[in-house]
């Protein structure tokens, strides 16, 4: 497993590995529960990174506990390792996991489709408030590139885990990944809302309809990252309003899938947006 850990830091990687709180992990393989602290210091040795600790097979123990032992164990290794929690939600982790774990899954496992992934948002966007820097809500991995949505929806996919400051996993397969699934995947622009140092989980702010949102995540610098979201099945334009971003007077708006400057509004920012579709914008007040 070493010169296995070695290799992917060879290419650029981080080396996550998966086990489970349980006496099996969910392939009924064993588990970490009553050897916390020799697999955590086995793991280290290899060189791993992160580690995902799963929930099944964990009836009759209690999440707060198992999970609390591992990030001890963990922590006795002496190296920074990344913790993901993975209890899908059911024992409210927002409420422990920020004292617990790097990150704690707020739902059951996604799937590759638009309802799945819309559900993940709905869940995880409860919760915005237990977020901050080192801890964050995880609506579980990306499904960019898995053949199972349409461009339109990864792209707004990856825009509204961006604005969420959502753990950005791949879930796809990097080596057969097409040129458009790279170009999302690689956007600087939206991963730089994703990563920004002020630590904030972005929220919905607005809702013309059920179907058509806006949602906002305030910035370092004092801008605004906003995702325009159209949950329907037709094309429309949707609108966010300065009061709604908590800004005043004109401001500058850039485009971050165009990489374009649009100019300078006075009062709100409208675009036309795709069905089952994204705008993402940066907003500066001038």
């Amino acid at each position: 497993m070493k010169p296995l850990a070695d290799y992917v830091h060879s290419r650029g990687l981080k080396f996550g590995i998966y086990t489970d709180a349980g006496r099996r992990t969910c392939q009924g393989r064993p588990g970490t529960y009553g050897s916390e602290e020799v697999d955590a210091r086995t793991f280290a040795e290899w060189g791993v990174d992160y580690v995902k600790e799963d929930w099944c097979n964990a009836e009759g123990l209690v999440p707060t506990v198992q999970y609390a032992k591992f990030r001890d164990a963990l922590a006795q290794t002496g190296r920074p390792i990344v913790f993901s929690i993975c209890e899908w939600g059911s024992a409210s982790p927002w409420d422990w996991g920020p004292a617990t774990g790097n990150l704690w899954r707020t739902t059951t496992d996604i799937e590759d489709s638009w309802t799945s992934m819309l559900a993940n948002l709905d869940i995880s966007g409860q919760h915005a408030a237990a977020a901050r820097s080192g801890a964050w809500n995880d609506p579980d991995m990306l499904e960019i590139g898995n053949g199972g949505m349409t461009d339109d929806e990864y792209r707004a996919h990856f825009s509204l885990w961006a604005i969420m400051a959502a753990p950005l996993i791949a879930g796809n397969d990097l080596r057969t990944m097409s040129p458009a699934t790279r170009e999302i995947l690689i956007n600087r622009e939206v991963i730089a809302v994703d990563q920004d140092s002020l630590g904030v989980q972005g929220t919905l702010v607005e809702e013309r309809s059920p179907e058509l949102q806006v949602w906002m995540k305030p910035l370092a610098d004092g801008s605004r990252a906003v995702v325009l979201l159209n949950r329907s099945a037709l094309q429309t334009v949707i609108a966010a309003s300065w009061w709604r971003l908590r800004l005043a007077g004109p401001a500058h708006v850039r485009d971050l899938w165009s990489h374009a400057d649009l100019g300078t509004f006075s009062d709100h920012f409208s675009a036309t947006v795709p069905a089952h579709g994204a705008v993402m914008v940066r907003v500066t007040p001038q």
